[in-house]
Formats: C-alpha cells, sequence, structure tokens
C-alpha cells in the first residue's frame, strides 16, 4: 500500500505515490490521487511507446468541471521505496520527468448516486508526436546514428528522455518515404547489426527509463561476448511466510512469485517450420548485375552463431537449443532443419541503385551478406515471438524494466523430486518482454511477461531412425469399389 513514511518498506508491494495530478487544457492542476481506483502502466519490447491508465471514482463530477476531453496531461512519480535515482522509478513529474498525454477517455458509467467510473487512457509525448509527423529524408551513415536523429529532430518526435543505443556496424544509406517516425524507425531496426556480435535486426522500444535501440544480442550479453547479470531472481515459492532461516523477509516476497503460468511453453513445431525458423532458402536476386545466389540456413548449425538467454562460458551452450534439433524427426531419416523448402524467400537487392560500386549510391548490405543476414534475422526474430513465454505476477518493483534480464527457479513438479532439483528446460534465464505495472490502494504489482530462446539444459538427443509404418493398406478405386462384388486395388 501507499507508505505513510516515504522511502520506508514495511512489507513487500509498498510504494511511493504522493500525487496523481491531471493538468487540464485551461492550464488547471487537480490532484485526482483520492478518486484514483488503479493506476497501469505497460511497456514492451515489442511496443514504440509508452502507455497507460487511469480509472477514475468521480463524486465530484470533474470530468464536466474541468472539461474533460482528452487533451490533458497525467503527472505522477511512482517508485519502489528506497528508489531514488531516476533510472529506478517512474518519473512523469514535471520537475523531473516526462508527463504523460490523454488521449481517450473510455467506460463512462454511473455506479451510484452522484458517483460516476470512468478511464482515462494515456501515452508518452512520443506517441502523440508519431501521430502528427511525418518523415521525407534520406540518412546517410551509420545506422544507429540515423534513428537517434529522427527521435531527436524537432519537426518529428522532438525526444527530451533518455536515448540508450547499441551501436551498429553497418553504414547505410536510407530513404524515408512520407512514413511516421515510428514506421521509419522500425525499418532501419531491420536493417541493423551490431557493432560487437554477430546478431541480425533491432528492437527499438520505450520504457519507463528512456527509449532503446539495441539487439537481442546485447539484452543478453555485454558488448556480444561477456554474460550480462540477471537484474533480479524469481522463484515460485511460499510468501508471509514465519520461518526463522529467512534473514530478510522482505527481499524473500520481492522474490517470490505470486502466481506464473506459460503462455506458450513449448515452441510451436508447425507455426516455427512455416516462418523458417529451423530451415529456411533466401534467393538473391542482385537487379545491379543481374546474378542471383542462394542461401540456406539450418537452425542447428547456426544456432551458435548468435547470443540466447542461457547461454554460458562453455561448450555446452551451443547445443542448449529450444528444440530437440538433432533428433530424426521422420522417416527419411533427416532433423527438424534439413528442410530448406519450409521457407523460400525472393529478396531482390543492390547496394548501388545509380551507378557502379565508385559512384552509386550504397544501400543496404553487400548482396554476398543480403540472404544470409535475412534468413538468420527471421530465425531469431520467430524464436523470440514464438519461443517459451513465461507470465508471472511480482510485488512491485518500479525498477525494472523490458529488456531486463532475470532468473526464474522453477522446481520440477515431480514426486520423486526431494531435493527440489530445478526444471532443466523451464526454469533459468528470461528476458523481460512486457512489464504492467498495476498500483490500487491497497498494493503495487507487476504483471510481467519474459520471454526465452533457449533451455537451461538443451534437449537429449537421440540418433534413432523413424521407422516407416509397414501397416499400408494399399489404393483403392472408388468406382470400382462400389461395383458389387468386385474390388480393385
Amino acid at each position: 500500500m501507499a507508505n505513510k513514511t516515504p522511502n520506508s518498506i514495511e512489507m513487500a508491494g509498498d510504494y511511493d505515490l504522493n500525487h496523481v495530478f491531471l493538468h487540464d487544457h485551461m492550464g488547471g492542476v487537480t490532484d485526482i490521487k483520492k478518486m484514483m481506483a488503479e493506476l497501469n502502466v505497460f511497456e514492451s519490447i515489442f511496443k514504440n511507446a509508452l502507455t497507460g491508465s487511469v480509472v477514475i471514482t468521480d463524486a465530484q463530477n470533474l470530468i464536466s468541471k474541468l472539461e474533460i476531453n482528452g487533451t490533458e496531461r497525467i503527472s505522477f512519480q511512482l517508485s519502489t521505496p528506497g528508489a531514488n535515482d531516476s533510472r529506478s522509478m517512474i518519473d512523469a513529474s514535471v520537475e523531473t520527468g516526462q508527463p504523460f498525454y490523454v488521449y481517450k477517455i473510455t467506460d463512462r458509467r454511473q455506479i451510484a448516486p452522484g458517483t460516476l467510473l470512468y478511464t482515462l487512457h494515456f501515452a508518452s509525448r512520443e506517441f502523440i508526436r508519431n501521430l502528427r509527423t511525418k518523415v521525407s529524408q534520406t540518412y546517410r551513415g551509420n545506422i544507429a546514428y540515423q534513428v537517434i536523429k529522427i527521435l531527436m529532430d524537432e519537426n518529428y518526435l522532438d525526444s527530451q528522455k533518455e536515448i540508450s543505443y547499441e551501436p551498429t556496424g553497418n553504414i547505410n544509406d536510407v530513404v524515408i518515404p512520407n512514413m511516421r517516425p515510428f514506421d521509419a524507425i522500425n525499418m532501419i531496426a531491420k536493417k541493423a547489426l551490431p557493432e560487437k556480435s554477430g546478431g541480425v535486426g533491432y528492437y527499438f522500444y520505450e520504457t519507463t527509463k528512456g527509449l532503446y535501440f539495441r539487439s537481442w544480442d546485447n539484452m543478453v550479453t555485454v558488448k556480444g561476448s561477456q554474460i550480462r547479470d540477471t537484474k533480479q531472481i524469481f522463484r515460485y515459492m511460499p510468501m508471509n511466510i514465519d520461518d526463522p532461516t529467512i534473514d530478510d523477509k522482505i527481499g524473500h516476497d520481492y522474490q517470490s512469485v505470486e502466481s506464473y503460468r506459460f503462455v506458450n511453453n513449448f515452441h510451436d513445431i508447425a507455426a516455427n517450420t512455416v516462418m523458417g525458423t529451423y530451415a529456411h532458402t533466401a534467393l538473391t536476386y542482385n537487379l545491379y548485375d543481374k546474378s542471383y545466389k542462394t542461401d540456406v540456413f539450418r537452425y542447428d548449425h547456426q544456432f551458435g552463431s548468435t547470443k540466447h538467454t542461457d547461454m554460458q562460458p562453455d561448450r555446452f551452450s551451443r547445443e542448449k537449443f529450444a528444440v530437440a534439433a538433432k533428433s530424426r524427426v521422420d522417416t527419411d531419416d533427416k532433423t527438424i532443419s534439413e528442410y530448406p523448402e519450409s521457407r523460400v524467400s525472393l529478396l531482390p537487392t543492390t547496394q548501388f541503385l545509380h551507378g557502379d560500386s565508385n559512384t552509386g549510391a550504397g544501400y543496404g548490405l553487400s548482396v554476398a551478406q543480403e540472404g544470409p543476414k535475412y534468413v538468420q534475422g527471421v530465425s531469431q526474430r520467430a524464436q523470440i515471438e514464438n519461443g517459451t513465454t513465461l507470465h508471472m505476477v511480482v510485488k512491485g518493483q518500479s525498477y525494472l524494466e523490458p529488456g531486463d534480464l532475470i532468473e526464474f527457479k522453477l522446481i520440477s513438479v515431480d514426486e520423486k523430486n526431494p531435493d527440489g532439483e530445478e526444471d532443466p528446460q523451464y526454469s533459468g534465464r528470461y528476458v523481460i518482454s512486457k512489464i504492467r505495472h498495476q498500483v490500487n490502494s491497497v498494493k503495487y504489482t507487476c504483471a510481467i511477461e519474459c520471454v526465452k530462446d533457449s533451455t537451461k539444459q538443451g534437449f537429449s538427443t537421440g540418433y534413432e531412425k523413424v521407422e516407416k509404418n509397414a501397416n499400408f493398406p494399399g489404393i483403392r478405386n472408388i468406382y470400382t469399389a462400389e461395383e458389387p462384388g468386385e474390388y480393385d486395388y
């Protein structure tokens, strides 16, 4: 619950939230905290901007008196007690942060005589600026700097927030044809290659701490090589227990998971096969010299060339596949990665649209890299978006944000597991992909969605053949079979 004594924690779930100010279009400021039934802030690595909502119980008819119409601003400062620096809190205050912009009012209804209930939906300033501006410009040079220019240009997003970016290793000329800023950045992100790792493609997203432009490799490693430390460890275990062996009861409860479920607890083999996660052929056609090139991606061969959540500095990390990638899957004695026609893509490409390599503008990767990087990027993103996805509810922690690496310690559900051994596949390291910060008068919780693209210990490898079914009944001619007394097989 809200703290009576700021910066002090009495129990996990406490929070500091002194005010929730509504700034109306006439310049007035009203504290609506006492009217607030619920406050939500949503952030995700798959979303370009922050959004949120506040549910209002209005017994003063403020919606009419303040002429609330969806053009207001909301400011507040939410934090876990003791979290005082800017990267440990949700700072939407006017004084030190960036207020949110109201853009919609929904669910207005009367719940009692003289009392209204309605929801104000808000978003970051960048969200609103994206809807109001378009980018029509050519950018040359380093990919990361192109994104920063769009973010900071006063004619486009004009962002005043902290921008965290991972340096890119490729230099491209990019033409933006009258696109919204977010769409332009997302297009550029697909072309970006990390400077320090072998990954492909970047994520552009906004959290309560600022704007990010980075690769998946950067979320799980430092500079593409060093294993990144986890931000928090979570365990599914009892809370509020009177155990004298627990020295730090509050810390124990912050690590405890109230509830969890696997939204997707296994790779969808059928969907991932069609998307080219395990095998993919790229036919690259060079528009400049009319040549073509064929590149084949194999999941089992190239898994180790990119970084993954459960990688450790040992030789086994290269085989912590999310599926049994080396086992035979059919009677043709092939593995899941030996079907290159699962997905076939045609890529028209050239670096030199207007002249030769000396005079023409350089667009995109070299032709030799275009195909391999494309199929690698498709597979990597599919592993993340369609891999193991964990949803859990924990005590509110304002310092967490999407892109953080956490560890989930899940005990194997087995009556023959008296020692409490962890699940070999579904425990381990996850990247936070989404967070819903939810505050009400009673507590502050975080509903967290996490993803992983590997397993803690990997799957056992079986080389046994899949035997053909000998029970083949033959071929049946329906016309002949329907003639009385005659059968033709």
